[in-house]
């Protein structure tokens, strides 16, 4: 018999994952031209060609007990000094190998931070809209996600919320920035505004809260919008990184944290993160994937894919009635369901073949998420759906 506490994620399971399932199923049965999957942000863009010569050149050139083998829990120190060099040289700041810690994706990473800092009951502040797996890994360490009320003008961050959020229980602030599902990017005043608050929260409850920033999307941005680099706002911000969506590699599990020195009792941090990636069961991120992208560090796929998907459906979407704010970065359209029940909403899409998921997964009901990291060709041919949608719901 499974545990009481998984009764309730089984029953809580994934909405992304089942409408992905539901996909396939639909493509079966109608075609799989005929249906419009934008449940999963499954990047359709191939990897870079450097990934494909870099596994080989890995296989073939390296001591395969170097590849193959057991190495810190942290990663492997080459690939760590080299990450910390690349945001060094990127960014301006001044890591070394000892800042970062290689992990199972960004899911991991976050896994890791949380099973690190939190104890049960403390808390965790989450700007709405977001990713709704992040309730469940706030839930494996019995600690409460507390959610800000979204700002709907815009989805940027809702500071007097935040203020208001904010307890002697509160141990970390998760941002997601560029934002699924929104697509906003946190400009240089909101970091600004945001790091004001919770200086001043750590002053008001005399305790560290630390800002965790979940970064799968830094390297996909548009119209030369900046994503700027969270360490240089707070001192206590840990930065959790995903190639998954950069190198087009989700299942290939490979990220790590950024663990700045400055941040209070960051050495105790540092070497328990690494017992954390340890104990949880990770053991190591893959170790072939970390040497690979030690030869990729400055590849990333091209954008420019997914900015021509993003225009088309954007723009189509606009003229035929829906309202949406324009997505700076992620690959992401968060658009409102007119008045309707956004379950409602998905129902009624899925009777057009059209397949996406409900605001309310994300802590915002009132909109659907709609992935755009799929074919052109695909959006084309969706779009006649999605006109005849927006007529029946007006």
């Amino acid at each position: 018999m499974i545990s009481e506490k998984m009764k309730v994620l089984v029953e809580q399971s994934s909405v992304i994952r089942a409408m992905f399932e539901e996909g396939k199923n639909m493509a079966k049965l109608y075609g799989a031209e005929n249906v419009y999957d934008f449940s999963l942000g499954n990047p359709s863009v191939n990897p870079p060609r450097q990934i494909k010569d870099a596994i080989k050149s890995v296989v073939d050139e390296e001591d395969e007990n170097l590849v193959h083998g057991y190495m810190n829990n942290s990663g492997y120190e080459d690939v760590r000094d080299a990450v910390a060099n690349s945001l060094n040289t990127k960014f301006g700041t001044n890591f070394s190998y000892e800042n970062i810690l290689m992990t199972v994706g960004a899911a991991g990473g976050l896994n890791v931070v949380f099973k690190t800092l939190l104890n049960p009951g403390d808390e965790v502040v989450v700007f709405a809209p977001f990713f709704g797996e992040y309730r469940n890994y706030v839930s494996n360490f019995d600690a409460k996600l507390v959610v800000v009320p979204p700002n709907t003008k815009n989805f940027m961050p809702d500071m007097e919320g935040l203020g208001a959020a904010i307890t002697a229980k509160t141990k970390i602030v998760l941002i997601n920035t560029p934002n699924n599902p929104t697509g906003v990017v946190y400009d240089d005043a909101t970091l600004k505004e945001l790091a004001k608050v919770l200086q001043e929260k750590e002053a008001q409850f005399n305790m560290p809260i630390y800002l965790v920033a979940d970064e799968p999307y830094r390297e996909l941005a548009y119209d030369n919008v900046e994503v700027p680099y969270v360490t240089k706002y707070y001192t206590n911000t840990i930065v959790g990184y995903s190639y998954s969506k950069s190198l087009s590699l989700p299942g290939e599990r490979i990220g790590y944290l950024v663990i700045p020195s400055e941040i209070t009792d960051a050495k105790d941090i540092i070497s328990a993160a690494g017992v954390a990636n340890r104990i949880l069961g990770f053991v190591n991120a893959p170790s072939l994937i970390q040497r690979v992208v030690l030869r990729c560090l400055d590849v990333n796929v091209d954008v420019e894919v997914y900015n021509r998907n993003r225009e088309l459906l954007y723009n189509s979407l606009k003229e035929y009635g829906y309202e949406c704010v324009k997505p700076q970065g992620a690959f992401y359209l968060f658009v409102k369901t007119f008045d309707m029940d956004d379950k409602e909403f998905v129902a009624k899409a899925k009777s057009k073949n059209i397949l996406v998921v409900p605001g309310s997964s994300f802590g915002c009901p009132g909109y659907v998420r709609i992935a755009y990291c799929v074919d052109y060709d695909m959006i084309k041919r969706s779009l006649k759906g999605f006109e005849e949608l927006a007529q029946e719901c007006k």
